[in-house]
């Protein structure tokens, strides 16, 4: 009894990183606790005998769990985009699992979740875990070549490819942040100051409340209308948008809305939301540096 529960004592050392690996592998806390207590029930079945590392062993067994929980969501054809456009309301995410979203990052949860699995693996473990390729490779059951391949693929990916230089993109920003600061604050006068005077907003109906007109023009208009979805925005990031600046909403890093954003002469010019499974797979997403 004593060597068990020094096993489970050492086991529950370790538990806040593998949750942390597996729910940037699997961006779902319930199913990143379940990948971690299979870890357990796998350790507890070896008594721990034979392992020499036992952050590495644990580690490994969790990331191959996840792989296995990844290509069994592949093969359904899970969509990572929300079908539906629930009203958001407090408490609609556990708050554990908001916060831990919060903190991962909700845009970079949103592009982990357009990796293939063996890419989602090989860049979690590689690129935001110090993961050395040999062990990762392993972890695969991939050639170290073939490792390094797919945590390249995935860091390509997930930084996707502007299509503005670097210093527009970064003005582009800074216009951004500016606009959903004022969004999140519900600040009509903050919104005023950063929408052009002739200003467009298009907007996929499903995601407006009733009576709303899908396309409104003027600063005021839009202003009015944007404050209407100032709810939307406590799960809103900026990011990269098929290749210049936008914003993502994405309840728990689940993609739910995506804004196409213009900016001309430091101001939105216009601005376009995007939802549903048909809309969202022509949005490609990326994080800012």
């Amino acid at each position: 009894m004593r060597g068990h529960d020094e096993l489970a004592e050492r086991f529950e050392e370790r538990r806040g990183r593998l949750r942390a690996v597996a729910y940037r592998m699997l961006g779902s806390l319930g199913e990143a606790d379940d990948a971690v207590q299979e870890a357990w029930l796998r350790l507890d079945r070896t008594g721990g005998d034979g392992i020499d590392n036992l952050t590495a062993w644990l580690t490994t067994v969790v990331s191959r769990v996840c792989l296995d929980m990844l290509r069994s969501r592949a093969s359904r054809r899970e969509d990572p985009y929300g079908d539906e456009l629930p009203e958001p309301a407090a408490g609609e995410l556990p708050e554990d699992e908001a916060v831990l979203a919060d903190s991962v990052g909700l845009a970079l949860l949103v592009v982990l979740d357009t990796l293939g699995p063996a890419e989602r693996v090989a860049f979690v473990l590689h690129d935001l875990f110090a993961v050395p390729f040999d062990r990762v490779a392993a972890v695969l059951d991939r050639s170290l070549p073939a490792a390094k391949k797919l945590a390249s693929r995935a860091r390509h990916k997930v930084r996707g490819t502007p299509v503005v230089p670097g210093a527009e993109l970064d003005r582009h920003r800074e216009v951004v942040e500016a606009f959903l600061s004022a969004a999140r604050g519900g600040d009509l006068g903050a919104l005023l100051d950063v929408l052009a005077p002739d200003v467009v907003r298009r907007a996929d109906p499903a995601v407006l409340p009733p009576g709303v007109a899908a396309e409104l023009r003027g600063a005021r208009a839009v202003a009015e209308g944007t404050v209407l979805l100032r709810e939307r925005t406590r799960c809103a990031a900026v990011a990269l948008v098929d290749g210049d600046v936008g914003i993502v909403v994405a309840p728990g890093g689940r993609l739910l809305l995506a804004l196409r954003v213009r900016v001309e002469g430091g101001r939105v010019a216009a601005y376009e939301v995007v939802a549903g499974r048909e809309g969202l797979r022509g949005v490609e997403v990326g994080l800012l540096g």
